[in-house]
């Protein structure tokens, strides 16, 4: 039944895009959870919905315009935080209901909703293209790359600011960047799980290995495993089950979560 499944073209799409996206939202999302802007996800999938809605509305490629309506939106979270000096749920709260009231006004104007904003709003992996797939890559890429040349940098800005600081790092523009690469991100998420769940896949997995791992590599590496094992999981049991794939992504996730924690207690029980 495996082999049958992986045959079909649109599922090697899904599961190419699903996987590279699931590995960049684990990376980002550790570092997110660290500065504690852990839930920027979830106010940028709102803003996601201005994007989709504006493109239905002109007959445009969704992603195209939701990329550059999402960053915009990231840049003014961080306003927010630096020049009114709001936290960040704060801020994250403030953008995501304009995002969201916006969005739902756009989509009154282009005539209510239909099934193809139904399937952003709930994922829908299988109608991934290999264009998608190669942003997804390229998103992937760039994430590994910025690790490579600045993992020092990253890490300082997470761990300890006033050290970062000593050090000549702008903890303001490593926060910048990250948030920014983390609206691409949602926006490449939204045909995998949906926009109402992408906060969870930049959420459980980071948390998943923060519970079982030793080491911040550790941390990096696992977050990723889970990450994309649950997609490849979640898209087979939705084969299965006739399930939507995006729930059911989401679900294997807390799934390891759920395991993760058992193991830490378990681990914590024969340390005593």
């Amino acid at each position: 039944m495996m082999s049958e499944f992986l045959s079909y073209g649109f599922v090697q799409k899904g599961l190419v895009a699903g996987s590279l996206v699931a590995a960049s939202c684990a990376l980002l999302g550790v570092f997110l959870i660290l500065k504690r802007l852990s839930l920027i996800g979830d106010g940028m999938s709102h803003v996601c919905l201005t994007g989709v809605a504006l493109a239905l509305l002109t007959s445009a490629n969704p992603v195209y315009v939701s990329i550059p309506v999402v960053m915009v939106s990231s840049l003014g979270i961080m306003k927010l935080m630096q020049k009114i000096r709001l936290n960040g749920d704060a801020a994250i709260g403030i953008v995501s209901a304009a995002g969201l009231s916006v969005g739902l006004v756009i989509t009154a104007l282009a005539g209510g909703f239909n099934t193809d904003l139904l399937s952003f709003l709930f994922g829908s992996i299988l109608t991934v293209s290999w264009i998608e797939a190669a942003l997804c890559g390229i998103l992937l890429a760039v994430i590994l790359v910025l690790l490579r040349c600045f993992y020092r940098d990253l890490t300082s800005a997470c761990f300890d600011e006033p050290f970062a600081k000593t050090r000549g790092i702008s903890v303001q523009t490593v926060q910048t960047v990250l948030v920014i690469i983390t609206s691409v991100a949602v926006v490449l998420a939204f045909k995998v799980v949906g926009i109402f769940l992408i906060s969870a896949l930049l959420i459980i997995p980071p948390i998943s290995a923060l519970l079982v791992s030793r080491t911040f590599k550790q941390v990096l590496w696992k977050s990723v495993l889970f990450s994309v094992v649950s997609v490849w999981a979640g898209v087979f049991v939705s084969f299965l089950l006739d399930i939507p794939s995006g729930a059911a992504i989401i679900l294997i996730n807390l799934l390891v979560l759920v395991s993760c924690f058992s193991w830490m207690k378990l681990g914590n029980t024969h340390d005593r």
